[in-house]
């Protein structure tokens, strides 16, 4: 399994970014797929997720009305736009997914980092 983000970048307040994650490795078509984001001397938390069809989705509080999770099955990858980002949105942010061969076993990308700052 391997899980691949790009499109982060330093932004200013307000501003946009949309994070793309590749997977490959296992079926991704079956599988719900999330962002998570760590900000400095922070606990990584849950930003949003998407079930495996995509017609489901949550969010955290935080985010909610201005990140927007998507995906297209096709492509496997999984989409994080994020519109009005706040300084408080600085972070790296890490795709993950949970897969099923035998057990359950989470895996992680690299991660990407968003800074929002003027």
């Amino acid at each position: 399994v391997q899980l691949v983000e790009s499109g982060g970048g330093l932004v200013q307040p307000g501003g946009s970014l949309r994070l793309s994650c590749v997977a490959s490795g296992f079926n991704f078509r079956n599988y719900d797929m999330s962002w998570y984001r760590q900000a400095p001397g922070k606990e990584r938390e849950l930003v949003a997720r998407i079930i495996s069809t995509g017609a489901g989705t949550n969010y955290a509080d935080s985010v909610k009305g201005r990140f927007t999770i998507f995906r297209d099955n096709a492509k496997n990858t999984v989409y994080l736009q994020m519109n009005n980002l706040k300084p408080e949105d600085t972070a790296v942010y890490y795709c993950k997914t949970r897969t099923w061969t035998g057990g359950w076993r989470d895996y992680w990308g690299q991660g990407t980092q968003v800074t929002v700052s003027s």
